[in-house]
């Protein structure tokens, strides 16, 4: 048995045939046999690698021994045998620092781990290892080789504290400034950026037991700004020196045997600046009695001037003064009264009256400072009870009505207001013997008739009402009351409403007559209306709308010149004598200004060309023939007489037709008058003009 050809042990490793024996004929001569063949490895593949770069990292100051990373690769040879065994060692390390051989492998699992101390980021962040990984285990000389690369990378751990450029730094501030940065703090760190192994936290040890100023720290720079929060005092302390520490936001990493902060002294000036006034009590309270007359002094509102060190002159102004009330003095500040103060005015806020006045020194630049009195006035009983309310509705008949309920108004508080007391004066002498008064309670009383009683009408009710102060304030108020016929429920009745209104019985019959007349007069013209709107929607015109000229201005000529102007043809007035070319004219052809092929009307026949003394009778002739026609159109429409205009079938105008035979003479044309001088030219055998 020998092979056809190469045989190839990574495509199959082993082969199985069944061998026959026959003899010529194809008769089996014994039973068959199995064959088994195995195919004998050879080293004809190289190691592979998974990758061609594998990455891993390791922290900085790792011990040795730390396991980095690890490096795989096949071969497809026979793994039982030397062929397919792989061996991993390290040809290179870059760079070379601290020393060349930082790192070692497993030759027979491919893990690289650390061999040595001194890794550092800060000093190389980076390091590139080219492994090779040969077969026949390892072996130099008879075995297959491959390379791949290994990145490995250094991560960084608080190995470094931060440390501030100085240990001391200075600045300066104005006083009463917030916000403002008064000193910069420049600080170096080793630590990757941006991370909490490089971000700086800034404290204040000492030196503001107040709280004045706070550090920020830059997010890019890292530096620390210090900044004033509150207000600092020039006249207090115009001074600071501040103890600054400065560590990082996460933990300095265990063995590292520098500091994890660094510290540095500020040292701030400040800045005098011009101060306003300060009014010690602001505001400043004053208790008063109303009714304070004018020229009074109040108080003496004085300002300090924070400036001590200065000597400096205060004026004082007023700033609001909604009433007008008060003055200051400009060089002492004492308030004094110009008006009279009174609680009851509008422009008292609970029985508080606000104004404010300003300091200003006379610094460069000038200062102003504000200030706020409020006067609490004390009330006393200066205002009369008023009557509320001051018009009242009672039945004529007190067992019909109710009683009005009255109370009163005042202007003071207590105890200076109610309770109040309401009589009924002695005069005039019907107010006590038409009415009574009986008190319900502190504030109210109630008004109803004494007599069963009283005529409808308007009534003035006087009634005197006191309050309760001391002494007592009364007030004479009327009440006017409408006394009126009431209905069965006490509720005053229309008739009764007007009565009281002051119009008698007369009056309100003419007025309901005036307006019964005056809807009679509205619903006939509604009617009216809606019967014109009828007729016109049940008879519409016979012709078209457009063509309707009625209620309209028609303009045939202009007049102008004399008789001599108008050149008028009579002829265009004679009707033809025949229709016929009017009857031989197809449906629809007709001019609306033709005659109308309609029967003739029975009216009596006129001549054929009237005697021109006639042309009034003539024209009267025709309107009544047309008013009596009963084939006629409706009326107020177009009424065609006879045809004139251009195109008329009347024929040659060169001279007036007849009826008669013979010439005609027109000689008596000219004892017509100039109006008929133009037509007695033309046909009457006259001269020319």
């Amino acid at each position: 048995m020998s092979v056809t050809k190469p045989l190839d042990r990574e495509e199959r490793a082993s082969y199985h045939l069944r061998a026959h024996a026959v003899d010529v004929n194809g008769n089996q001569m014994e039973p068959p046999i199995d064959l088994y063949i195995y195919v004998i490895d050879m080293n004809d593949n190289r190691p592979e690698f998974k990758n061609q770069v594998y990455n891993g990292s390791v922290a900085e100051m790792s011990k040795p021994g730390t396991s980095v990373m690890q490096v795989t690769a096949f071969d497809a040879d026979d793994s039982t045998t030397a062929n397919g065994l792989v061996h991993y060692r390290i040809l290179s390390q870059t760079p070379h620092i601290p020393i060349p051989n930082m790192f070692t492998i497993n030759g027979a699992t491919g893990e690289i781990s650390t061999i040595a101390t001194g890794i550092d980021r800060e000093k190389v962040s980076q390091y590139t290892i080219i492994v090779q990984a040969t077969d026949m285990e390892g072996s130099l000389n008879f075995g297959l080789s491959n390379t791949a690369t290994a990145l490995i990378s250094i991560t960084d751990i608080n190995d470094n504290p931060p440390e501030l450029d100085s240990k001391t730094f200075l600045g300066e501030v104005p006083e009463n400034a917030v916000g403002v940065v008064v000193a910069n703090l420049t600080v170096r760190d080793k630590d990757q950026p941006h991370t909490p192994n490089w971000n700086a936290v800034y404290r204040i040890t000492g030196g503001d037991a107040m709280g004045h100023f706070a550090i920020r720290t830059d997010e890019v720079t890292n530096d620390g700004k210090v900044i004033v929060v509150k207000p600092v005092d020039y006249e207090r302390n115009d001074a600071f020196t501040l103890m600054v520490v400065v560590s990082n936001q996460a933990h300095l990493a265990s063995g590292i045997p520098s500091s994890p902060s660094s510290s540095a002294a500020v040292s701030i000036k400040v800045l005098d600046v011009n101060e306003a006034p300060v009014f010690p009590s602001n505001p400043k309270i004053i208790r008063f009695e109303e009714g304070v007359p004018a020229d009074t002094t109040l108080a003496t509102f004085a300002a300090l001037d924070p400036d001590r060190f200065i000597q400096q002159t205060i004026r004082y102004s007023k700033l609001s003064d909604p009433a007008n009330w008060l003055k200051i003095n400009r060089t002492n500040g004492r308030i004094t009264t110009t008006a009279v103060l009174d609680r009851e005015s509008p422009y008292m806020k609970k029985n508080v009256y606000e104004a404010t006045f300003l300091a200003v020194d006379n610094g460069s630049p000038p200062a102003t400072g504000t200030g706020t009195v409020q006067i609490y006035l004390i009330d006393v009983n200066d205002n009369v009870p008023v009557l509320v309310p001051q018009e009242a509705l009672v039945c004529e008949r007190s067992r019909h009505g109710h009683p009005v309920n009255i109370t009163a108004s005042d202007l003071d508080s207590e105890p200076n207001a109610g309770p109040y007391v309401f009589e009924l004066p002695s005069y005039p002498s019907s107010a006590r013997r038409n009415w009574t008064i009986s008190r319900l309670n502190g504030n109210y009383a109630q008004l109803k008739l004494r007599i069963p009683y009283l005529e409808a009408g308007m009534y003035r009710v006087p009634i005197l009402v006191s309050d309760s102060g001391n002494p007592p304030l009364s007030n004479t108020s009327v009440l006017k009351v409408k006394v009126c016929p009431c209905d069965e429920n006490g509720d005053c009745t229309v008739i009764g409403a007007v009565t009281v209104a002051g119009l008698g019985t007369g009056a309100i019959i003419t007025i309901l007559i005036c307006i019964i007349i005056l809807l009679s007069m509205v619903l006939f013209f509604v009617v009216w209306v809606k019967r014109r709107e009828k007729e016109r929607q049940t008879k519409p015109l016979l012709i078209d709308p457009e063509d309707d000229v009625r209620d309209n201005i028609l303009k045939y000529d202009e007049e102008g010149g004399g008789e001599e102007d108008q050149d008028y043809d009579l002829s265009q007035l004679q009707q033809p004598e025949s229709l016929d070319h009017i009857m031989s004219k197809p449906a629809g052809v007709r001019r609306v200004d033709e005659r109308p092929v309609i029967l003739e009307s029975q009216y009596p026949v006129r001549p054929t060309v009237p005697h021109p003394g006639d042309i009034g009778e003539f024209i009267i002739d025709g309107l009544r023939a047309a008013d009596n026609d009963p084939t006629a159109p409706p009326y107020d429409s177009l009424l065609v007489f006879d045809y004139e205009g251009s195109g008329s079938t009347a024929g040659s105008v060169s001279s007036l037709d007849s009826s008669s035979s013979g010439e005609q003479d027109y000689d008596y044309l000219n004892d017509w008058g100039p109006r008929f001088k133009k037509l007695a030219d033309l046909y009457g055998g006259g001269g020319e003009d």
